[in-house]
């Protein structure tokens, strides 16, 4: 079976082995340790702080085998090989919707370093699939959950 790549940024990977890192040698520990002082109150079966502790415990050994799979099937993107006009993953992209004023600006990252709060989308989002490969000044049309949105692309950095 093929696994699926996990397409990032340097940076993006060395945050994800950070996370891990963490995940290991301080949350595993913690709700272990969570879940022996829980034991030593008694009937299990009615102890809502060693329900609580297994559950976080279950939470975090799933996110330590979903890192550790993102990390092991990365692919590492070098934005510095593709053209410097040209929209790809880590670089940051500004376009205008066409008969608007206002810009917006995203840096296009792989999905497990997206955040849309700070401005990075996922390399799989709409929005970034219709802009990527694209140049500066090229017009694209954008879908949306209703109807499309037509952009100029103004500036990649």
């Amino acid at each position: 079976m093929v696994e699926k790549t996990y397409q990032m940024t340097a940076d993006g990977l060395e945050k994800l082995n950070a996370e891990l890192e963490n995940l290991k040698l301080v949350k595993r520990p913690e709700v272990i340790e969570r879940i022996k002082i829980a034991r030593g109150y008694g009937d299990l079966s009615e102890n809502s702080e060693y329900e609580a502790a297994k559950d976080e415990q279950a939470f975090i050994e799933g996110r330590i085998s979903t890192v550790e799979t993102m990390i092991r099937y990365a692919e590492i993107v070098d934005s510095a090989a593709v053209a410097k006009d040209e929209v790809s993953l880590g670089k940051v992209v500004t376009f205008q919707e066409i008969g608007e004023d206002d810009t917006e600006t995203y840096t296009i990252v792989g999905t497990a370093e997206a955040d849309p709060f700070s401005g990075k989308i996922s390399n799989e989002s709409p929005i970034a699939r219709s802009l990527i490969g694209r140049k500066v000044g090229d017009s694209v049309t954008i879908p949306l959950p209703v109807g499309e949105m037509k952009v100029k692309i103004v500036k990649v950095d």
